[in-house]
């Protein structure tokens, strides 16, 4: 019977079903009106069951997003679903802009986040300049997926950067005071010591032992030592950029294709050209259908930089209308 209970305990943790019981209840208690009228098991029904598709993450706030893995994972798939296009134009975008593109999903998204994801990208080497979709998405999947356990390791690379063993505090004394370098060769030192990076394999021990101790989702330990293997010494984002282009790692989320389909979605594609022809082949279509037509070519070849924030808004707007055909067929 215990075990029972230890199994069942496990599930509920694992699942989170606690956590989207209490939100059912509290959305349906914040819009009691608006609910009432289908029923609460109805209600119900379709809350878990956009659960189960990954929509219930569309417009909600941020902490609700990072909630759970799920929450996280579905995110990051309604995320590439809704602007895959701009990666199939090859346009390239600044933080600002991929954050405005993520405000138009959750309104609060931070920019910080947005940020590490281009630190990622850029190498921390300018953060201002331009990202394609597929380097940005890979690497914000990372970033959102694994945040708590990417602080911890930047935490630690910091400390071995300073010389000091990770988890550990050194008190200088007056001696060691005085045999401190001069400024300027200490921060050359330092310079060189970024630029440098730490050596892989003391960096592989030290996010092993964290993997050990670590309560939130972790990539996998032989993906990590597989990238660390390969070199005698490297940088903190350099190792977050191969991550974010591992295989095993995206395969793991489970939110995006391989790198090779990531611009492929033939049931959206398939959803999109049934949409078009039922309007060709409408009363007095002849007209409209080949205005919507001219409005898809025109999307394609359109300047990349004119007009970006109501061409997004286009996206979102018409790839949500796919979502929700998806959803109805199901």
């Amino acid at each position: 019977m215990s075990r029972f209970l230890s199994s069942v305990d496990e599930y509920l943790g694992d699942s989170h079903v606690l956590f989207y019981l209490s939100d059912a209840v509290t959305q349906l208690l914040e819009h009691k009106e608006e609910y009432s009228q289908f029923g609460v098991s109805r209600y119900f029904a379709e809350y878990f069951s956009s659960v189960k598709n990954s929509n219930h993450v569309l417009f909600r706030e941020f902490n609700y997003i990072t909630a759970t893995p799920h929450n996280r994972s579905s995110f990051i798939r309604v995320f590439w679903r809704c602007y895959r296009q701009i990666g199939k134009s090859g346009e390239l975008l600044s933080v600002l802009e991929f954050r405005s593109l993520l405000q138009l999903l959750c309104p609060d998204f931070p920019v910080e986040m947005v940020q590490s994801t281009g630190r990622i990208v850029l190498m921390d080497d300018a953060v201002d300049c331009l990202m394609s979709f597929s380097d940005f998405i890979y690497a914000f999947q990372l970033q959102l997926y694994y945040r708590e356990f990417l602080d911890s390791v930047l935490t630690i690379y910091q400390d071995l950067l300073a010389g000091k063993s990770p988890n550990t505090v050194i008190v200088p004394t007056s001696t060691s005071v005085e045999l401190l370098p001069p400024v300027a060769t200490e921060e050359n030192d330092k310079e060189r010591q970024q630029h440098d990076g730490v050596e892989a394999s003391t960096l592989a021990e030290c996010v092993d032992a964290l993997c050990d101790r670590f309560k939130h989702s972790h990539p996998s330990r032989s993906s990590m030592t597989e990238i660390l293997a390969e070199k005698d010494k490297i940088c903190f984002y350099s190792f977050l950029m191969s991550l974010s282009k591992h295989g095993g790692v995206n395969q793991d989320i489970g939110a995006l294709p391989s790198m090779a389909e990531l611009l492929i979605d033939p049931e959206m594609d398939q959803e999109l050209d049934k949409l078009v022809a039922q309007i060709a082949v409408s009363p007095g279509s002849n007209s409209s259908g080949s205005a919507v037509i001219g409005l898809k070519e025109q999307q394609r070849k359109a300047s990349p930089r004119r007009n970006i924030h109501h061409r997004r808004k286009m996206e979102v707007e018409s790839d949500g209308s796919t979502e929700e055909t998806d959803s109805s067929e199901n």
